[in-house]
Protein backbone atom coordinates (compact mmCIF):
# COMPACT_ATOMS: atom_id res chain seq x y z
CA UNK A 1 0.00 0.00 0.00
CA UNK A 2 1.37 3.37 -0.69
CA UNK A 3 1.07 6.76 1.45
CA UNK A 4 -0.06 9.98 0.73
CA UNK A 5 0.39 12.84 2.55
CA UNK A 6 -1.71 15.63 1.96
CA UNK A 7 -0.30 19.18 3.50
CA UNK A 8 -3.94 21.12 4.54
CA UNK A 9 -1.80 24.35 4.92
CA UNK A 10 0.35 26.04 2.45
CA UNK A 11 -1.62 29.47 1.47
CA UNK A 12 -3.97 29.86 -1.57
CA UNK A 13 -4.12 27.18 -4.52
CA UNK A 14 -4.96 23.35 -4.76
CA UNK A 15 -3.70 21.13 -1.85
CA UNK A 16 -0.69 20.17 -2.37
CA UNK A 17 0.29 16.18 -1.40
CA UNK A 18 2.82 13.71 -2.55
CA UNK A 19 2.62 9.89 -3.09
CA UNK A 20 5.08 7.75 -1.85
CA UNK A 21 5.74 3.75 -1.29
CA UNK A 22 8.81 3.29 1.11
CA UNK A 23 9.73 0.84 3.71
CA UNK A 24 10.57 4.44 5.95
CA UNK A 25 9.86 8.54 4.72
CA UNK A 26 11.31 10.41 7.06
CA UNK A 27 9.01 14.12 7.22
CA UNK A 28 11.44 17.29 7.68
CA UNK A 29 13.09 20.74 6.65
CA UNK A 30 16.44 18.80 5.34
CA UNK A 31 17.07 18.42 1.57
CA UNK A 32 17.60 14.81 1.73
CA UNK A 33 13.92 14.56 3.48
CA UNK A 34 11.26 12.32 1.16
CA UNK A 35 8.37 15.13 2.50
CA UNK A 36 10.59 18.39 2.63
CA UNK A 37 8.41 21.02 4.55
CA UNK A 38 10.21 24.68 4.21
CA UNK A 39 9.05 26.06 7.74
CA UNK A 40 11.49 27.03 10.58
CA UNK A 41 9.38 25.26 13.23
CA UNK A 42 9.69 21.66 11.21
CA UNK A 43 13.49 20.25 12.35
CA UNK A 44 15.57 19.11 9.80
CA UNK A 45 14.82 15.47 10.42
CA UNK A 46 11.15 15.98 12.51
CA UNK A 47 9.26 12.71 12.17
CA UNK A 48 9.39 9.16 10.33
CA UNK A 49 7.14 7.11 8.67
CA UNK A 50 7.93 3.49 8.68
CA UNK A 51 5.97 0.71 7.11
CA UNK A 52 5.39 -2.65 8.84
CA UNK A 53 3.48 -4.90 7.18
CA UNK A 54 -0.18 -2.98 6.03
CA UNK A 55 0.43 -0.34 8.40
CA UNK A 56 2.19 3.15 8.73
CA UNK A 57 3.97 3.44 11.91
CA UNK A 58 4.63 7.36 13.00
CA UNK A 59 8.02 8.58 15.37
CA UNK A 60 8.88 11.63 16.41
CA UNK A 61 13.17 11.67 15.76
CA UNK A 62 13.56 14.24 18.44
CA UNK A 63 12.37 17.10 17.18
CA UNK A 64 12.79 20.72 18.28
CA UNK A 65 8.64 20.95 18.43
CA UNK A 66 7.03 17.58 18.81
CA UNK A 67 5.27 15.38 16.76
CA UNK A 68 1.51 15.59 17.38
CA UNK A 69 -1.09 12.87 16.09
CA UNK A 70 -4.34 15.11 16.50
CA UNK A 71 -3.89 16.14 19.68
CA UNK A 72 -1.85 14.25 21.41
CA UNK A 73 2.15 14.89 21.47
CA UNK A 74 4.25 11.69 20.41
CA UNK A 75 7.10 11.25 22.77
CA UNK A 76 10.45 10.81 21.02
CA UNK A 77 11.23 7.44 19.37
CA UNK A 78 7.74 5.39 20.35
CA UNK A 79 6.66 4.67 17.24
CA UNK A 80 2.28 5.35 17.17
CA UNK A 81 0.03 3.34 14.41
CA UNK A 82 -1.39 6.16 12.09
CA UNK A 83 -4.98 5.32 9.97
CA UNK A 84 -5.53 6.16 7.05
CA UNK A 85 -7.55 9.77 7.11
CA UNK A 86 -5.91 10.95 10.34
CA UNK A 87 -3.87 14.35 11.02
CA UNK A 88 -0.83 14.45 12.55
CA UNK A 89 1.04 17.99 13.03
CA UNK A 90 4.79 18.49 12.61
CA UNK A 91 5.51 21.79 13.97
CA UNK A 92 3.05 24.32 12.43
CA UNK A 93 2.45 22.47 9.75
CA UNK A 94 -1.02 19.92 9.49
CA UNK A 95 -0.60 17.02 7.29
CA UNK A 96 -3.28 14.18 6.39
CA UNK A 97 -2.71 10.53 6.16
CA UNK A 98 -3.61 8.81 3.70
CA UNK A 99 -3.18 4.79 2.73
CA UNK A 100 -4.49 3.77 0.49
CA UNK A 101 -3.60 1.64 -3.60
CA UNK A 102 -2.54 4.71 -5.54
CA UNK A 103 0.11 5.76 -8.18
CA UNK A 104 3.58 6.67 -6.93
CA UNK A 105 3.93 10.44 -7.49
CA UNK A 106 6.85 11.00 -5.10
CA UNK A 107 10.68 10.96 -5.39
CA UNK A 108 13.95 13.13 -4.83
CA UNK A 109 12.51 15.80 -7.55
CA UNK A 110 8.53 15.86 -6.42
CA UNK A 111 9.89 16.73 -2.73
CA UNK A 112 11.94 19.15 -3.72
CA UNK A 113 8.97 20.36 -6.13
CA UNK A 114 6.68 20.52 -3.00
CA UNK A 115 9.06 22.45 -0.99
CA UNK A 116 9.53 25.10 -3.36
CA UNK A 117 5.66 25.86 -4.07
CA UNK A 118 4.78 25.93 -0.60
CA UNK A 119 7.66 28.88 -0.51
CA UNK A 120 6.33 30.32 -3.75
CA UNK A 121 2.54 30.50 -2.08
CA UNK A 122 4.13 31.63 0.96
CA UNK A 123 6.11 34.04 -0.51
CA UNK A 124 2.95 34.90 -3.08
CA UNK A 125 0.54 35.69 0.29
CA UNK A 126 3.55 38.19 1.48
CA UNK A 127 2.80 40.19 -1.16
CA UNK A 128 6.19 39.18 -2.70
CA UNK A 129 7.17 38.06 -6.49
CA UNK A 130 8.47 34.13 -6.12
CA UNK A 131 8.70 33.44 -9.54
CA UNK A 132 11.91 32.94 -11.61
CA UNK A 133 12.94 36.13 -13.33
CA UNK A 134 14.86 36.09 -17.00
CA UNK A 135 16.63 39.02 -17.31
CA UNK A 136 19.15 40.67 -20.34
CA UNK A 137 22.24 41.44 -18.05
CA UNK A 138 24.36 42.37 -21.16
CA UNK A 139 23.66 43.58 -25.42
CA UNK A 140 21.26 45.76 -27.25
CA UNK A 141 18.29 44.71 -24.96
CA UNK A 142 19.83 44.98 -21.43
CA UNK A 143 16.98 45.82 -18.74
CA UNK A 144 13.93 43.52 -20.86
CA UNK A 145 12.95 40.41 -18.37
CA UNK A 146 9.88 37.98 -18.10
CA UNK A 147 8.83 36.68 -14.80
CA UNK A 148 7.77 32.83 -15.34
CA UNK A 149 5.02 32.50 -13.37
CA UNK A 150 3.33 29.45 -15.09
CA UNK A 151 5.23 26.14 -14.48
CA UNK A 152 3.48 24.44 -17.08
CA UNK A 153 4.78 26.74 -19.85
CA UNK A 154 7.54 27.33 -22.18
CA UNK A 155 8.47 30.84 -22.89
CA UNK A 156 9.88 31.81 -26.22
CA UNK A 157 12.47 34.29 -26.76
CA UNK A 158 13.14 36.42 -30.29
CA UNK A 159 12.42 39.05 -32.03
CA UNK A 160 8.97 38.18 -32.81
CA UNK A 161 6.19 40.70 -31.26
CA UNK A 162 4.45 37.64 -29.96
CA UNK A 163 7.79 36.65 -28.03
CA UNK A 164 7.46 36.17 -24.52
CA UNK A 165 10.68 37.96 -24.18
CA UNK A 166 10.80 40.19 -27.30
CA UNK A 167 14.38 41.13 -28.82
CA UNK A 168 15.35 44.49 -30.54
CA UNK A 169 18.70 42.51 -31.30
CA UNK A 170 18.79 42.18 -35.29
CA UNK A 171 21.14 38.61 -34.79
CA UNK A 172 18.53 37.66 -32.51
CA UNK A 173 15.84 34.97 -34.61
CA UNK A 174 12.08 35.88 -34.16
CA UNK A 175 11.48 32.66 -32.40
CA UNK A 176 15.47 31.83 -30.81
CA UNK A 177 14.63 29.97 -27.65
CA UNK A 178 12.38 28.53 -25.48
CA UNK A 179 12.32 28.19 -21.54
CA UNK A 180 10.32 26.73 -19.14
CA UNK A 181 10.92 25.81 -14.77
CA UNK A 182 12.32 22.79 -13.33
CA UNK A 183 12.45 22.81 -9.80
CA UNK A 184 14.94 25.14 -9.04
CA UNK A 185 16.37 26.01 -12.46
CA UNK A 186 15.09 26.23 -15.89
CA UNK A 187 15.55 24.33 -19.72
CA UNK A 188 16.30 26.33 -22.32
CA UNK A 189 16.67 24.69 -26.00
CA UNK A 190 17.46 26.14 -29.36
CA UNK A 191 14.46 26.77 -31.69
CA UNK A 192 16.55 26.05 -34.69
CA UNK A 193 17.91 29.61 -34.89
CA UNK A 194 21.03 30.23 -37.21
CA UNK A 195 22.99 32.01 -35.23
CA UNK A 196 22.45 29.29 -32.13
CA UNK A 197 22.48 29.67 -28.51
CA UNK A 198 25.55 29.44 -25.85
CA UNK A 199 25.10 28.45 -22.44
CA UNK A 200 28.34 29.03 -20.75
CA UNK A 201 30.15 29.28 -24.18
CA UNK A 202 28.68 25.60 -24.39
CA UNK A 203 25.99 25.28 -27.68
CA UNK A 204 23.16 24.50 -27.12
CA UNK A 205 21.44 21.59 -29.27
CA UNK A 206 17.62 20.87 -29.94
CA UNK A 207 17.04 19.19 -26.69
CA UNK A 208 16.40 20.40 -23.57
CA UNK A 209 19.22 21.60 -20.89
CA UNK A 210 19.16 22.60 -17.75
CA UNK A 211 20.11 26.13 -17.10
CA UNK A 212 21.42 26.48 -13.45
CA UNK A 213 21.15 29.49 -11.68
CA UNK A 214 24.50 31.37 -12.22
CA UNK A 215 25.15 30.69 -15.63
CA UNK A 216 24.55 32.32 -18.04
CA UNK A 217 22.81 32.15 -21.51
CA UNK A 218 24.11 34.05 -25.25
CA UNK A 219 20.94 34.89 -27.14
CA UNK A 220 22.34 37.02 -30.13
CA UNK A 221 24.42 39.66 -28.94
CA UNK A 222 22.88 39.56 -25.53
CA UNK A 223 23.63 37.95 -22.83
CA UNK A 224 20.80 36.81 -20.34
CA UNK A 225 20.85 35.39 -17.02
CA UNK A 226 17.62 34.72 -13.83
CA UNK A 227 16.99 34.61 -10.37
CA UNK A 228 14.71 32.87 -8.79
CA UNK A 229 13.43 33.90 -5.19
CA UNK A 230 11.76 30.99 -3.68
CA UNK A 231 14.73 28.95 -4.59
CA UNK A 232 16.82 31.46 -2.58
CA UNK A 233 14.33 31.43 0.04
CA UNK A 234 14.38 27.35 0.48
CA UNK A 235 17.78 27.22 0.74
CA UNK A 236 18.31 29.61 3.41
CA UNK A 237 15.12 28.16 5.07
CA UNK A 238 17.31 24.80 4.85
CA UNK A 239 20.20 26.82 6.28
CA UNK A 240 18.60 28.37 9.17
CA UNK A 241 18.27 26.79 13.14
CA UNK A 242 15.08 25.41 14.25
CA UNK A 243 12.45 27.93 15.64
CA UNK A 244 11.58 27.07 18.92
CA UNK A 245 7.84 27.84 19.04
CA UNK A 246 5.91 29.77 21.49
CA UNK A 247 2.65 28.25 23.87
CA UNK A 248 -0.05 29.43 21.28
CA UNK A 249 2.16 29.45 18.18
CA UNK A 250 0.29 25.98 16.48
CA UNK A 251 -2.50 26.39 14.64
CA UNK A 252 -6.08 25.38 15.10
CA UNK A 253 -6.43 21.71 13.55
CA UNK A 254 -8.07 21.96 10.21
CA UNK A 255 -11.76 20.93 9.90
CA UNK A 256 -11.79 21.48 13.60
CA UNK A 257 -11.05 25.29 14.35
CA UNK A 258 -12.57 25.18 17.88
CA UNK A 259 -10.25 23.05 19.25
CA UNK A 260 -7.72 24.17 21.13
CA UNK A 261 -3.92 23.96 19.45
CA UNK A 262 -2.31 20.76 20.98
CA UNK A 263 0.35 22.26 22.59
CA UNK A 264 1.38 21.49 25.94
CA UNK A 265 -0.18 23.63 28.81
CA UNK A 266 2.13 25.21 30.81
CA UNK A 267 1.39 25.23 34.56
CA UNK A 268 -0.29 29.04 35.86
CA UNK A 269 1.93 31.24 37.40
CA UNK A 270 1.02 32.76 40.84
CA UNK A 271 2.13 35.94 39.41
CA UNK A 272 2.28 37.91 35.83
CA UNK A 273 5.13 39.51 34.92
CA UNK A 274 3.47 43.21 35.87
CA UNK A 275 2.17 42.69 38.87
CA UNK A 276 5.60 43.90 40.65
CA UNK A 277 5.70 43.76 44.45
CA UNK A 278 5.58 46.07 46.39
CA UNK A 279 8.64 47.81 48.29
CA UNK A 280 8.93 45.47 51.83
CA UNK A 281 6.52 43.37 50.48
CA UNK A 282 7.80 40.02 49.97
CA UNK A 283 7.25 37.53 47.62
CA UNK A 284 5.63 35.04 49.61
CA UNK A 285 3.11 37.94 50.49
CA UNK A 286 1.67 38.70 47.47
CA UNK A 287 -1.68 37.88 46.39
CA UNK A 288 -3.22 35.31 44.29
CA UNK A 289 -3.94 36.55 40.97
CA UNK A 290 -7.65 35.15 39.72
CA UNK A 291 -8.45 35.24 36.02
CA UNK A 292 -11.99 35.87 35.24
CA UNK A 293 -12.64 36.78 31.22
CA UNK A 294 -8.76 37.31 30.31
CA UNK A 295 -8.22 40.07 33.42
CA UNK A 296 -6.51 39.27 36.49
CA UNK A 297 -8.27 40.26 39.65
CA UNK A 298 -6.23 40.35 42.82
CA UNK A 299 -7.97 38.08 45.78
CA UNK A 300 -6.26 37.88 49.08
CA UNK A 301 -4.20 35.39 50.67
CA UNK A 302 -5.45 32.66 52.56
CA UNK A 303 -4.88 33.79 56.07
CA UNK A 304 -4.17 37.54 54.88
CA UNK A 305 -6.06 40.16 56.62
CA UNK A 306 -8.81 42.49 54.25
CA UNK A 307 -10.36 45.92 54.44
CA UNK A 308 -13.74 44.46 56.70
CA UNK A 309 -11.56 42.20 59.11
CA UNK A 310 -9.17 45.58 59.74
CA UNK A 311 -12.31 47.21 60.59
CA UNK A 312 -13.97 44.47 63.00
CA UNK A 313 -10.47 44.12 64.72
CA UNK A 314 -10.23 47.99 65.55
CA UNK A 315 -14.01 47.59 66.65
CA UNK A 316 -13.31 44.88 69.28
CA UNK A 317 -10.05 46.78 70.31
CA UNK A 318 -12.43 49.67 71.07
CA UNK A 319 -14.71 47.57 72.82
CA UNK A 320 -12.20 46.25 75.05
CA UNK A 321 -10.62 49.32 76.04
CA UNK A 322 -14.32 50.83 77.24
CA UNK A 323 -14.74 47.52 79.47
CA UNK A 324 -11.35 48.09 81.05
CA UNK A 325 -12.01 52.15 81.78
CA UNK A 326 -15.87 50.98 82.98
CA UNK A 327 -14.04 48.16 85.25
CA UNK A 328 -11.27 50.54 86.87
CA UNK A 329 -14.16 53.39 87.45
CA UNK A 330 -16.05 50.78 89.44
CA UNK A 331 -13.51 49.12 91.84
CA UNK A 332 -10.66 51.86 91.40
CA UNK A 333 -12.57 53.84 93.62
Amino acid sequence: MAVTIVVRAGGEGSPLSLTLDAPRLVIGRGEGCEVRLPDPSVSHRHASLRQRGGEYLLVDEGSTNGTYLGPVRLPPQTPRAVRSGELLRVGRIWLEVRIEAAIVKGGGSAAKELALELVTRGLAAQGEEPWPRVTVLEGPDEGRSVTLRDAARRYVIGRSKEADLPMEDAATARRHVEIGRKGDALVVVDLGSTTGALLDGQPLGVRETVWRAGQELTVGQNVLGFENPAALALAELERSPDEQMRPGDAPAQPGSASDPPAEETPAPDATSADETPPPGLADDELSVPIRRGGAAVKAPREGSWGAVDGAVGALALAVMALSLAAAWWLFGR
